[in-house]
């Protein structure tokens, strides 16, 4: 455990209000702390540094930028602070429907999109999601399909899923699973960056 300062990426609860009973109400300008011994999953404030990882742990679609200090346990994916303050934060879901749309775009060569799923894609006209998905689901129950094919579908379907938060991730992973084994790294690491950057730029 150290005493750490580090900016990080936080996603709420739709309400934004902390989880497990807590019940403080999450907003710009305030700091929240706890006590007791610091533990992941267990006790502390959680946040993640990259926002590809904030978003695997991510209740809903409200996002935080957060500056987190004190003392601080970390994970290679997340850790959890004494204190959390609260930067800025909004409502992603315009901006993570769209980061999952890019990412089964970034797959879409490897399998016989139809016309309608790839305008979909690259649109996110909302006539087309229900087509767009029938038809993913298709090519990833293909027999004579290859692996990185379903995956690219996988991607284009997921992107075309219900909720926004589970959208991006399952479409982020699927676009992965469509990439080699070495350049599964490369690609988690250009999503991140992608994410980073459209987070920021969706700030209100």
């Amino acid at each position: 455990m150290k005493l750490y300062r580090i900016e990080g990426w936080y996603f709420s609860p739709q309400d934004c209000r902390l989880a497990h009973g807590d019940g403080r109400l999450v907003e710009a300008g305030v700091t929240h702390s706890v006590s007791g011994e610091l533990e992941l999953c267990g006790n502390g404030l959680h946040f993640s540094v990259s926002s590809l990882n904030a978003l695997d742990y991510a209740p809903s679609p409200i996002v935080w930028r957060v500056n987190v200090f004190g003392n601080i346990i970390k994970s290679y994916d997340k850790g959890c602070a004494r204190e959390r303050g609260y930067l800025w934060g909004y409502d992603a879901t315009k901006v993570l429907r769209h980061f999952a749309r890019l990412c089964a775009l970034d797959v879409v060569h490897l399998w016989n999109a139809p016309d309608v799923a790839i305008r979909f894609l690259r649109t996110g006209d909302e006539s087309l999601r229900a087509a767009t998905r029938a038809a993913a689901r298709t090519a990833t129950r293909a027999a004579a399909g290859t692996a990185a094919r379903n995956a690219a579908g996988t991607a284009a379907r997921n992107a075309a899923g219900n909720t926004a938060r589970t959208a991006a991730r399952d479409a982020a992973r699927a676009a992965r699973d469509a990439a080699r084994d070495a350049a599964r790294a490369a690609t988690r690491e250009a999503q991140n960056r992608r994410l980073h950057r459209m987070l920021m730029e969706g700030r209100p």
